[in-house]
């Protein structure tokens, strides 16, 4: 690496700074630095071969001390827009975004009514409700009238809690529910997020929503699905997630290096904790990967269970339809009644929950 491009020292330097200035905790802020000071000064970074490597190093050892995740360097090949200030605030930087944003459909990556009235939403990034408030209004208007809902944040790392609250406010009834506390460091200052007591459609009501978690759901993905399962308004299915609450922003340390840090605390306002480090434990634990199998299979029977009884009219052509996808999709495997786990034919008892399977009819 040339000289010309990087000097690590000023690099280390200007990191340390801004991780003792902006760091949500002052005091791990200065054992970080403390740290970064002494790999500095054996000789770590040096004669590194690329910014990318220097990037996961210093990634790597801001890590070390508490394992935030959100703590984090990155090397970008084109120049970084020049300011002093958290990138958030710079225009050219906020454009770039908003581009990015928009081709990724803000975030809503699928939006689909699946066999049996059951809603699907694919949601990979909360992005600002100011620029993808439209499209959760229409993903949310599209799904209203479905009989179940599966929201899968199986690849959704992050976003913002505005979005969130957008999009939970088509989740609960018109009394605004308290979401969130987050605490900013840098204005000292608790911002409270509620849902809306208005929203543009119609709002779900209350039937059955279960919400896909992985170890990839992080940060406002958690947020989310934290929020559902403790108002009681959704099913966790999937796997722990890894626990990454405190919001960020990202600063710009030289021409190709960018920092993210957390600058704020989330809190749950039924219990004043911090939820930083604890995850989401799911309500039905199965690997990611059949996760959706799970949710579906559970939707089905619930559709099925409501339509009972339904006759020849419309309920009586949707039951038969939730009960043709029930068959198809139980079709040459034993599906696991307790936590959805798909099984081989040949297995009596759950692989994942040690139940008792029933036998393929």
């Amino acid at each position: 690496m040339t000289a010309q491009l990087l000097n690590e020292v000023d690099l280390v330097h200007k990191l340390q700074q801004r991780v003792k200035e902006a760091y949500v905790f002052p005091d791990v802020a200065e054992e970080i630095c403390r740290r970064l000071q002494s790999h500095l000064e054996s000789g770590d970074y040096a004669d590194m071969p690329d910014g990318e490597t220097l990037a996961l190093a210093l990634t790597y050892h801001l890590q070390e001390v508490n394992h935030d995740e959100h703590l984090w360097v990155r090397y970008h090949q084109e120049s970084l827009p020049e300011d002093d200030g958290a990138l958030r605030m710079n225009s050219e930087w906020q454009e770039e975004q908003r581009l990015e944003a928009g081709l990724d459909n803000f975030g809503f990556h699928k939006v689909e009514r699946l066999p049996g009235n059951i809603g699907y939403l694919d949601i990979r990034y909360f992005h600002q409700p100011a620029w993808g408030g439209e499209t959760a209004t229409a993903a949310m208007t599209f799904l209203a009238r479905t009989d179940a809902l599966i929201i899968d944040l199986r690849k959704c790392p992050s976003g913002y809690p505005g979005m969130v609250a957008l999009v939970a406010t088509y989740l609960f009834d018109e009394d605004p529910v308290h979401l969130s506390s987050i605490y900013w460091r840098d204005d000292d200052f608790t911002r409270q997020y509620w849902t809306l007591p208005y929203a543009p459609g119609r709002r779900y009501g209350d039937k059955p929503i279960y919400v896909l978690t992985s170890r990839g759901t992080f940060s406002a993905g958690e947020e989310f699905a934290a929020i559902l399962q403790a108002r009681k308004k959704a099913t966790v299915i999937g796997d722990k997630t890894d626990g990454g609450f405190h919001p960020g922003t990202s600063y710009r340390l030289d021409p190709h290096f960018e920092l993210f840090i957390p600058i704020g605390r989330a809190f749950s306002p039924l219990t004043g904790k911090d939820l930083e480090g604890i995850g989401v434990i799911p309500d039905i634990a199965v690997p990611q990967e059949q996760a959706f199998q799970a949710a579906y299979h559970r939707a089905l029977h619930q559709v099925i269970a409501d339509l009972a009884g339904a006759g020849s009219g419309p309920h009586g052509a949707l039951l038969k339809e939730a009960q043709t996808a029930l068959k198809e999709l139980e079709a040459g495997q034993k599906i696991c009644q307790k936590c959805g786990y798909t099984n081989p034919v040949y297995r009596s008892r759950c692989k994942n929950c040690d139940e008792p399977l029933n036998e393929v009819g």
